[in-house]
């Protein structure tokens, strides 16, 4: 069909076939910005687009329908070198994280500049409530509207969102917005589908309908014979090689107990072909084309079930150790089609009565603190399944360069993926390249290899460039969840409140595989324990496999859950005392100067090493947050239905693991004096390529624009191990200070031989020259000087960053709830959380990481949750059905604030700061819950129908 439109104030005439959308005519005419979230259910609105004017989102329209009409995309309203207003208030309020909804968000709000000049609140939330952002939390989107209306009268209006810290310094502590903020505000070529060549393949995934299976037959020879198929991928023709899909460094603390394609399947949703042919719709033709016979087996979906006697073993075949084989190593009963799970070190598994991983440890003598106790409380907790769902579902694109295989993919770890694919594969790792692109939304998901290794063997053995994209559906049941855990709590504790004794018995649910089975746990009580100065503390750990979903990383890391637990019953042991929670916390509490010596007993697989804690914000941010929210003073409602409550929580996360992790980077001078940095980070959204600039930008007295950045690319940048574990900041913005410091060396040493003094008498200068006693050289004159033929050449520095010192920032969650006792609805009426991250680098994207964390696990302390039935299938597998956070879900005072603290380890003084901002809010809001109706909210997410049962007033049918 021939159809005429108005495209972005030109007119096109343009071919579309039958049942096109209108969203993929866009993309096919290179509108990057038009992007897709949620297969075309209208629910995600990242596809957003003005119609004659009016917001629609593309994915709901046919083609055809917009014949005749005027189109405006994002793209029309910027040029490359300029911003509209709205976009450049959304780089300057943080707005733009991941950036993959921005151009939605900004046509949202010109739309609505457009009939309303100085909109209110609520007409904000009414633009964007057709918007789902993962990452901003939403909550400065009001700031930066307000900024636009302002720049939409005087384009050199100036405003100040966020606070300035460090006043001696001129770029870090300051606002200045993300160096590829205004690139995605203009919706500019970004993400992994912006990439993909015209003409490449495309990859469809055959998955299993059970939970749990033997797979005795795939026949493919009629999907073969279909024209346009290029490859089919089965568990016959796959590399005979197991590996751990965890993006974790090397060797692995997770099992290695994945084949690409097994003889059983493990979960609904677990591989069992891959199509690769010329088109979508082929692809998919093809995949109905294949025969599977199945042997169904009796799925293991619960922790009880996983652990009970006589229950069926999700990993019946054999088990090897690399080193640490255990004495009673026994395979007597492993059978053929069960695999192999292959152990580098001992975690203390036995998969063949399903225990994956376990530890135990403390410190102290658990049963004497007990019996000097005056109360004993022992309570159980327990978090369900959510998952991470970032808009951008996992996708990843592969092709042959130069006899070499290239893989750009939205991942948090490429240098772990090239690791892994080259084991797989059995190529060396100078044979394949790993690109980074700009991921759009992440929080853990895509730090594992969940679809990266499927699309590299199957490029290496056609040949063919392939783009293997998740659909919605696939990101629910096949990329990853946060781990369901039980967590059982004791505690003891003197009349006065002082803590005698602190126990945590945790139980976590890996799914069918291992990845991250041990780490993410032990997580969940190092980030949890160490809270509580007590001398008698100790934990065991068990991790056991089932056939739900397959688990991972979930911003957090385990800790939201082991915080919920923990924190929880703090409150409740403080209401058992008869003493203000907010008191006894104060009483027990980690402060500047403790050493935590429980974390020698929470190492990644191997000891952990006690630390000191060189600067703490809880006062200030418990001092703070009791100011905001008026803690003591009750709060009543008009309606005798509704109580209101109040609830706190302190939090704790790490910045990156001493002595495990580290990070590199290069910094190299141009001939006009300006520098490139090569980083490998890997920025997930959250400002890490803003922080390494501000680091070499600091460091050499140079504006943010004299540097420029490449970053985590295999090829071209230096080693990093990734955005995880809150390392980001910490060390890769370690790693690029020391690449600035050592180029300052240089620089000056260079400077001493043009100026003919001693470097001692010579100092940096703003903006960029070394100025001496008796002159100054610019950095221009230096670069000039050095690559001239009698110079020494291209100055080059070379940086990195490990350390055995641990630096943990804290935070203060306050939140005010209203429980309707008749309905057992919660409403969170307000939110605040103060978070000490040392310096805040970036303060503005500091602000949004913590809104955006803290909102996440609002989400699902209060409805989100992925539910199963019995046989282990998905029944709300989109984001329909599962609910998450929008804009019209923000409590009515939603504030987070940066409290200050220098970390004498840190670049520039700075901490971490998103995980953390997730740990809080679940017990924080149950024992808001509690002060309001008397009740325990032990299980989340807290639904109307477990807060009914609490109260008493709903019964399980008989």
């Amino acid at each position: 069909m021939h159809i005429t439109i108005q495209l972005n104030g030109h007119s096109r005439s343009l071919d579309t076939g039958p049942g096109e959308r209108l969203l993929n005519l866009l993309r096919r005419q290179g509108l990057l910005s038009v992007r897709d979230g949620c297969d075309g259910d209208g629910s995600c609105g990242a596809c957003a687009v003005r119609l004659d004017g009016r917001l629609v989102n593309s994915c709901l329209l046919l083609a055809a329908q917009a014949d005749g009409q005027r189109i405006d995309t994002v793209e029309a309203l910027a040029s490359h070198t300029e911003l509209n207003p709205v976009q450049a208030a959304f780089v300057q309020a943080g707005i733009v994280q991941c950036g993959y909804c921005t151009p939605a968000m900004v046509l949202a709000i010109e739309e609505l500049l457009e009939r309303c000049e100085q909109p209110g609140r609520e007409e904000i939330k009414d633009a964007l409530s057709g918007t789902f952002c993962r990452c901003t939390g939403y909550e400065q989107v009001f700031d930066a509207v307000q900024l636009a209306v302002k720049l939409r009268q005087d384009p050199d209006h100036r405003a100040e969102l966020a606070p300035s810290f460090r006043p001696q310094l001129r770029v870090v502590g300051k606002a200045a917005g993300k160096v590829d903020g205004p690139t995605l505000a203009r919706g500019g070529r970004a993400f992994v589908d912006d990439y993909v060549e015209p003409g490449s393949c495309v990859l469809k995934m055959l998955r299993s309908p059970h939970a749990h299976a033997i797979v005795e037959k795939v026949a493919v020879r009629r999907a073969l014979e279909l024209p346009g198929v290029v490859f089919i991928g089965t568990r016959d023709n796959c590399p005979d090689v197991y590996y751990g899909q965890a993006g974790q460094g090397f060797p692995e603390p997770s099992p290695y107990d994945r084949r690409m394609f097994g003889h059983k399947v493990l979960h609904v949703g677990d591989r069992v072909a891959a199509v690769v042919a010329e088109t979508e719709a082929i692809a998919r033709q093809a995949l109905e084309l294949i025969e599977v016979d199945y042997t169904v087996l009796q799925p293991v979906l619960s922790i009880e079930q996983a652990r009970g006697a006589g229950a069926p073993i999700v990993h019946d075949g054999e088990i090897e150790y690399v080193v640490g084989a255990p004495d009673d190593l026994d395979n007597s009963l492993a059978t053929p089609q069960g695999g192999r799970v292959i152990y580098q070190f001992p975690i203390h598994g036995d998969p063949h009565r399903n225990l994956a991983a376990s530890v135990s440890g403390g410190i102290g003598d658990l049963e004497q603190g007990f019996a000097e106790a005056d109360v004993v409380i022992e309570r159980s907790y327990y978090g369900g399944r959510v998952q991470c769902t970032p808009v951008e579902p996992h996708v990843v694109y592969t092709h042959i360069e130069d006899g070499r295989l290239v893989i750009r993919a939205s991942t948090q770890v490429p240098w772990h993926v090239r690791r892994i694919v080259a084991r797989i594969l059995g190529l060396s790792e100078n044979q394949i390249r790993v690109i980074k692109a700009r991921t759009g939304g992440a929080f853990g998901s895509k730090q594992d290899i969940v679809l990266e290794e499927v699309a590299a063997w199957c490029t290496w053995v056609t040949g063919r460039a392939i783009h293997f994209r998740f659909d919605r559906e696939e990101e629910f049941i096949a990329s990853r969840t946060r781990h369901p855990m039980r967590v059982g709590v004791k505690l003891g504790a003197r009349a006065d409140g002082t803590l005698t004794a602190v126990y945590m018995d945790l139980h976590a649910n890996t799914g069918p595989y291992g990845s991250h089975c041990l780490t993410v746990p032990m997580n969940a009580c190092s980030k949890a324990l160490p809270l509580f100065l007590c001398d008698n503390s100790g934990f065991d750990v068990h991790t056991w496999y089932s056939n739900i979903p397959p688990t991972g990383a979930y911003q957090g890391y385990g800790a939201p859950k082991g915080s919920f637990a923990l924190q929880l019953a703090s409150a409740e042991l403080a209401a058992e005392l008869g003493m203000d929670h907010l008191a006894f916390l104060e009483k027990n509490r980690v402060h500047e100067g403790s050493m935590l010596e429980i974390l020698r007993c929470l190492g990644e697989g191997r000891e952990g090493k006690p630390q000191r804690v060189f600067t703490c914000g809880l006062g200030p941010a418990l001092e703070r947050g009791a100011q905001l929210i008026d803690w003591g003073t009750p709060v009543q409602s008009e309606d005798p239905r509704v109580k209101i409550g109040k609830g706190v929580a302190i939090v704790q996360q790490g910045s990156g693991l001493p002595e495990l992790d580290s990070a590199n980077a290069w910094l190299t001078q141009f001939a006009d004096g300006s520098f490139m940095l090569h980083s490998g980070g890997t920025d997930l959204g959250t400002g890490l390529d803003t922080v390494t600039v501000k680091m070499v930008a600091e460091t050499l007295l140079l504006p943010m624009p004299a540097v420029a950045l490449t970053a985590a690319d295999t090829d071209v940048t230096p080693f990093d191990v990734g955005a995880y574990a809150s390392s980001g900041t910490f060390f890769s913005g370690g790693a690029a200070q020391d690449a600035a410091r050592k180029m300052r060396a240089i620089l000056l040493d260079v400077a001493a031989e043009m100026l003919v003094e001693p470097p001692d008498n010579l100092q940096l200068a703003w903006p960029g020259k070394v100025v001496g006693l008796s002159g100054e050289v610019s950095y221009e004159d230096i670069a000039r000087f050095t690559q001239t033929g009698t110079g020494r050449g291209q100055l080059t520095a070379v940086g990195k960053f490990i350390t055995d010192k641990g630096s943990f920032p804290y935070g203060a969650h306050f939140a005010q709830v209203a429980v309707d006792t008749g309905t057992g609805q919660v409403t969170l009426q307000r939110f605040f959380a103060l978070q000490d991250c040392g310096t805040p680098i970036n303060p503005e994207l500091a602000l949004g990481q913590i809104y955006g964390g803290a909102l996440k696990t609002i989400g699902s302390a209060l409805y989100e949750e992925l539910i199963l039935d019995e046989q282990g299938r998905c029944k709300n597998a989109n984001l329909v059905d599962y609910k998450v956070p929008m804009i019209g879900d923000l409590p009515a005072e939603f504030v987070c604030e940066l409290v200050d603290t220098e970390d004498p380890f840190g670049p520039f003084g700075g901490k971490s700061i998103a995980e953390i901002s997730c740990n809080g809010a679940a017990p924080a809001i149950a024992s808001a819950i509690h002060d309001a109706a008397g009740v325990w909210m032990r299980e989340w997410p807290f639904t109307p129908e477990k807060v009914l049962k609490a109260l008493g007033t709903l019964r399980d049918e008989p």
